[in-house]
């Protein structure tokens, strides 16, 4: 005997017919591009807000709705200027930690076409305050603990490339806190790197180029065009001339050491 009686069977297939319907419509919903998340980051209303679980810079966890859409962003608005402070690398000089540097850092990510590799940041004012906003990601862990449970990605080659980049872009915006917490990991191995309040240092050179040892060849071309009117015009209301200006002198130190290398060990070696 059917354990089941004709008028719940016929409840269920409905059910069932429902909730196929429903994934069916959320698995052919478009994935927003970059410019509209940018424009719902900026416009859609703060429906919920949280601390964040991670961090020292005061991050929030904000929940963004527009009627249609419901996502979670983080809000950064720290904003810190000192003559100088002390840190555990020791005393730093003319001491910044921005969440402009946020935006500054976004912004040359897209003139490199590393805009994917970051978070989408945008400046909005939220209870009286400005900051960085930023669309919040499908993590499932950081760099830190995947060092710490000592795991392995399944496609090495894929996940040392993606490394190869960060790193180069690290070098480029002389971030002074390079931590592996700020190396976020999706599902698929993605890599994203996140907060750069502490980027932007003055230094012309790169602060370790050990780190330059093989570089994206479209990675390598855009940098060689990189262009300080279009960093300027991109970043201004973000960066300082100095600060953008040693940009510049960073992606020049950048593409020698690249030159150089591809000098001594062939193109293949070096570019992939």
């Amino acid at each position: 005997m059917n354990p089941f009686p004709v008028r719940w069977r016929a409840f269920l297939a409905a059910v069932l017919c429902l909730t196929w319907q429903l994934f069916a419509v959320a698995s052919d919903e478009p994935t927003p591009s970059k410019e509209q998340i940018k424009q719902f980051l900026i416009n859609a209303k703060v429906v919920k807000s949280q601390d964040a679980k991670k961090g020292v810079t005061g991050t929030k966890r904000l929940t963004l709705s527009d009627g249609t859409i419901t996502h979670d962003a983080s809000f950064q608005d720290l904003d810190e200027h000192k003559f100088s402070k002390q840190l555990a690398s020791g005393t730093e000089l003319n001491f910044v930690d921005s969440y402009k540097y946020n935006i500054a850092a976004y912004g040359l990510a897209e003139l490199l076409g590393m805009d994917d590799m970051l978070p989408v940041y945008v400046e909005r004012k939220w209870e009286g305050k400005k900051g960085s906003l930023s669309w919040w990601l499908p993590v499932k862990m950081d760099e830190a603990e995947r060092y710490k449970q000592k795991l392995t990605p399944p496609d090495p080659d894929a996940w040392n490339n993606q490394m190869y980049k960060i790193r180069v872009f690290d070098q480029l915006v002389s971030d002074n806190d390079p931590n592996l917490t700020n190396v976020l990991i999706g599902e698929n191995w993605q890599i994203w790197r996140a907060d750069f309040s502490r980027a932007f240092r003055l230094n012309t050179d790169v602060k370790n180029s050990k780190d330059l040892v093989r570089c994206d060849r479209q990675l390598l071309e855009k940098l060689k065009a990189l262009d300080a009117s279009a960093v300027t015009e991109k970043t201004n209301r973000y960066l300082s001339k100095d600060e953008a200006k040693a940009v510049m002198a960073r992606r020049d130190k950048i593409v020698a050491q690249f030159q150089k290398l591809i000098a001594e060990k062939g193109e293949n070696a070096v570019l992939y």
